[in-house]
């Protein structure tokens, strides 16, 4: 009888070297009577996501026509749906300490590089009613949010994942509920990152989302060091910038590679600092350290921007010339006549008829 084999076997090396079946038997012990414990039934549903992705009622006959009883020493029949249905039951309330814990074991067991980690989160929207009262609150609760995706009519979930920046490696994953404020969850994600590393440094990289008072608080008082995009910089701040102190920085970006020297684009950096006030008079002032960077792209660009912006405001003021009053009789008051092309293209988007009387002027 020919089975497949794959990459079973480099599966069940790596899970052998992270310890999972260990590390989920530790907090989800089985019956001394049971078959296959939870651990091991974890391990063959990851086997079966990294090797052939199927639905649960699909995974015994994926253990039948795969190496799994060979590799794993499972028999098929004991990875049925329903004692898959109860490994995943058992681990759902400690899944954050076994994914914090396996990550562990990942930095330890092969030397992963934490000192610097990245940290973001995304959404996913799902189809389907998902009343709330139908779920449970002990677990993130499916529901309306603000979708990356700008499915605004749909509901979603959402899931947060931090990477080392030594070969983009999950370390670190999270679930929230669809309405879960993403710049609340950072210190959360911290918290776990800082267990992960132990007494390590690292430093933490994530979006605009992190640059709050709560968050900047909790990074500082756990002398985590982190970077990301500050929030939006007032134009007075720029207007007040001497250009002559911007130091030119030497970096050439992948795309630019191959222009002359003459026609790479440039970038220039001026440091300075940026004071947080927290929302209660009582919260002490956070000053943190701010780079402001000056790229000729990004200045190109955001010209040619304004330039098409103003074009079009051009036109649009070269249209109303197109108004034409008819100043009528006794009985007739004068009426602004207005073009159909006028009509289309300034008060369609204000749903207004050419019809309506709001438009005609009458004179006293």
């Amino acid at each position: 009888m020919e089975k497949r084999l794959g990459a079973l076997p480099v599966a069940a090396e790596f899970l052998r070297r992270l310890d999972v079946a260990g590390i989920v038997d530790e907090v989800c012990p089985g019956g001394a009577s049971a078959l296959v414990t939870h651990g091991q039934v974890i391990e063959a549903l990851v086997a079966n996501r990294l090797t052939s992705p199927a639905p649960l009622v699909r995974v015994e006959d994926w253990a039948r026509c795969w190496a799994v009883e060979e590799v794993f020493g499972i028999e098929p029949a004991l990875l049925n749906d329903a004692r898959l249905a109860r490994a995943l039951d058992a681990i759902a309330p400690h899944l954050e300490h076994i994914a914090g814990t396996v990550g562990a074991r990942a930095i330890g067991e092969f030397g992963i590089d934490v000192a610097r980690m990245h940290w973001d989160m995304t959404s996913m929207s799902v189809h389907g009613a998902f009343p709330g009262e139908g779920q449970n609150e002990n677990f993130p609760v499916i529901g309306y949010g603000h979708p990356k995706d700008r499915r605004f009519d749909l509901k979603q979930f959402q899931a947060g994942l931090a990477v080392s920046a030594d070969g983009g490696i999950p370390l670190h994953a999270r679930v929230f509920g669809g309405g879960a404020a993403e710049v609340s969850q950072v210190v959360g994600a911290l918290k776990d990152l800082r267990a992960m590393a132990g007494e390590r440094d690292f430093l933490m990289v994530a979006d605009s989302k992190l640059v709050s008072y709560s968050n900047i608080r909790t990074l500082l008082a756990a002398g985590v060091q982190f970077i990301a995009p500050a929030a939006k910089v007032k134009d007075e701040v720029y207007a007040a910038l001497d250009p002559a102190q911007a130091i030119i920085v030497n970096w050439t970006p992948d795309r630019e590679a191959g222009k002359p020297a003459e026609r790479r684009e440039t970038y220039r950096v001026l440091e300075d600092t940026h004071t947080l006030t927290g929302p209660r008079k009582s919260d002490p002032p956070l000053t943190v350290r701010r780079i402001l960077v000056h790229s000729t792209a990004n200045a190109a660009g955001q010209q040619t921007a304004r330039d098409k912006r103003l074009a079009k405001a051009a036109e649009d003021l070269n249209k109303l010339g197109e108004l034409t009053l008819w100043i009528g009789n006794v009985t007739d008051p004068p009426t602004v006549q207005i073009t159909r092309g006028i009509q289309l293209h300034l008060l369609d988007p204000l749903d207004t008829d050419i019809g309506q009387t709001r438009w005609s002027q009458t004179c006293d």
